[in-house]
């Protein structure tokens, strides 16, 4: 930008996009502009495509399963925040969060809450799957990692926050155990994925996130694997007054 003497809003105008977005593109190394935003900006700077987002291109090479492979973290809390709040916003349809306790996206998203309502309020379909804080499951769980903030304390922080939106029509919440070990995020076609590592948290665990671009790809497994535990799932808010 500096050499083709462009600001934000000069390149913004050029690619007919918000100089907000300029904005991201430069403060998130990470985020990939829509294809015809990365061709327009390529001819603004009068570079090529592949000095401003290499792993564009990369990915736009590959032929084979693993081209639905976004990027890989070895430890989730290495995923930017950024990723995070972008795939939550730009999704119109679905966001599932299928993680055991879901208690980080409230400490590291502390608006989390309303702009889930607004995104249900927008039409978009949104699932919480969380542990059941009394089973056995989540008990044996906290044996296992052993540390000052529970399992089931997480749980219950994630319940109380999902509290206030359970009279939001379009937000469904539900208990579920089998995803003890594999937690999974959905939005639209993307999906952030954890395997649980032996007796680490979630945040000391590895982290995929996936994009579908074929029919039975990564994506389609994991969004079955997502859409059984959501069907065996008991519905929280019914499930707790029945106790």
């Amino acid at each position: 930008m500096s050499g083709a003497r462009l600001t934000e809003r000069d390149l913004a105008f050029r690619c007919e996009v918000d100089v907000k977005t300029v904005s991201r593109w430069l403060a998130d190394e990470a985020r990939v502009p829509h294809p015809r935003h990365r061709w327009a900006a390529a001819a603004a700077l009068g570079v090529d495509e592949s000095v401003l987002w290499p792993e564009a291109i990369r990915n736009t090479v590959k032929t084979g399963p693993d081209r639905e492979v976004v990027s890989v973290y070895p430890y989730r809390s290495a995923c930017p925040k950024s990723v995070w709040r972008a795939l939550i916003t730009e999704a119109k349809s679905t966001i599932t969060l299928a993680g055991y306790t879901n208690y980080f996206l409230w400490l590291e998203h502390p608006n989390l809450a309303k702009v889930l309502q607004r995104k249900a309020e927008q039409g978009c379909r949104v699932r919480f799957l969380i542990g059941d804080p009394d089973s056995e499951v989540t008990r044996r769980r906290e044996e296992a990692e052993a540390v000052p903030l529970t399992v089931s304390t997480r749980i219950r922080i994630t319940l109380a926050e999902l509290d206030h939106l359970k009279d939001v029509p379009g937000i469904e919440a539900r208990f579920g155990d089998e995803h003890i070990a594999l937690s999974a995020f959905q939005f639209d076609d993307e999906m952030l994925v954890t395997p649980h590592l032996a007796k680490l948290v979630g945040h000391d665990s590895p982290l995929l996130h996936l994009k579908r671009h074929q029919d039975d790809g990564l994506y389609d497994r994991f969004a079955y694997h997502v859409d059984e535990l959501w069907s065996a799932g008991r519905d929280i808010w019914l499930d707790t007054k029945a106790r």
